[in-house]
């Protein structure tokens, strides 16, 4: 994963440097982008942070950018920048999924704050997305039979009457539990449970 950061994406120059100097100031690292298309030239999925994106730019518009990233399975925040009347159009962004809209002229500190809580934001995605993945992972590496006995032990069944079930051995019961408990890394069917439960 790239350095969580603020990719401000604006076509005024002169917004750029004084948001870029204002996030610096505030311990916040930032990379600025004078188009759309140079953003998303510069795309990757390791990205991280949040994007502040122009509504109103010459090339591609920040709307199309915001289409375009939700094509591509972003879960970045995205806070828009608007001026010109373009509160209705923002406010639309809002239901499509975008963090925040500030309207130009700009509160600098209030967006800087936005800013910081949109980068916590992803990194508690992102935090999320990871334990997702490393139970995913243990999961994957359990075989069939271990698959079939965590079924068992989940519905609370003792290891003899799982043996008399699947027709195997106490001993061969006992085996594949340890076997699984130690992939799943828990010490009790309680914390196997817990690990799996919905919504965790």
């Amino acid at each position: 994963m790239s350095t969580p950061q603020a990719h401000l994406v604006d076509d005024d120059e002169a917004i750029r440097d004084a948001l870029s100097w204002l996030l610096q100031s505030r311990g916040i690292p930032c990379t600025t982008y004078d188009s759309a298309e140079a953003f998303l030239s510069s795309w990757n999925a390791n990205l991280a942070g949040c994007i502040v994106l122009d509504m109103r730019m010459s090339g591609m518009s920040g709307l199309d950018c915001f289409d375009k990233l939700r094509e591509l399975a972003s879960s970045l925040p995205v806070i828009f920048l608007t001026g010109h009347g373009d509160v209705p159009l923002a406010v639309g962004t809002l239901k499509k999924g975008a963090f925040d809209f500030f309207e130009k002229p700009l509160n600098d500190n209030e967006l800087a704050t936005r800013i910081q809580e949109a980068m916590e934001l992803d990194a508690r995605q992102r935090a999320a997305n990871a334990t997702v993945d490393s139970l995913n992972a243990r999961i994957s590496s359990l075989t069939t039979r271990e698959k079939q006995i965590m079924e068992l032990v989940l519905a609370g069944k003792f290891n003899k009457v799982i043996a008399d079930e699947l027709n195997i051995s106490m001993r061969t019961v006992e085996v594949h539990r340890a076997n699984l408990f130690d992939k799943m890394q828990v010490k009790t069917a309680v914390e196997l449970a817990n690990l799996l439960k919905p919504g965790r």
